[in-house]
């Protein structure tokens, strides 16, 4: 599980639209990594609208935002018009990603336990290194406290 200074795991993964995105491609900037548990679901769909209408504050300061999920590149597609959002999504599938971060974790929810991604956001440096881990993410707020992050790391 990586914490704050380790170098972040370093990931190619398909993205909406049909791309591919590499981690390790875009040092020299910072990169926020948002994983969430699932498209179109109320608190996610809360947290890609105001990270997509903070998108140019964050390229102001430097920064590139990226929402991961187990969704397929499919249902990002739909999930993106639907709510006209701007940050790319990325699709991990196989949540060999969402392990490598440690968000792939069990969950109990009303008695049943079950695994899926703990919202969780990553800030990188231009360096590749964790600037800032945020686990156990609510929603309200968020945003507003990894963009003023951004823009004092």
């Amino acid at each position: 599980m990586p914490e704050t200074s380790d170098t972040a795991p370093d990931f190619t993964l398909p993205r909406d639209g049909g791309d591919e995105v590499t981690l390790s491609e875009l040092r020299g900037g910072k990169v926020v990594l948002f994983f969430y548990p699932r498209d179109d679901t109320p608190g996610c769909t809360k947290e890609s609208i105001a990270f997509s209408a903070n998108k140019d504050a964050f390229a102001e300061a430097g920064a590139t935002v990226f929402g991961i999920s187990r969704d397929t590149v499919a249902k990002h597609d739909k999930f993106i018009a639907k709510h006209d959002l701007t940050v790319p999504l990325l699709s991990d599938a196989e949540s060999t990603v969402c392990e490598d971060y440690g968000v792939w974790v069990e969950k109990n929810m009303y008695g049943k336990k079950s695994m899926g991604i703990e919202r969780s956001t990553f800030l990188i440096d231009e360096e590749g290194k964790i600037a800032r881990v945020w686990r156990k993410v609510k929603v309200p707020g968020h945003v507003e406290e990894v963009l003023e992050a951004v823009k004092n790391a």
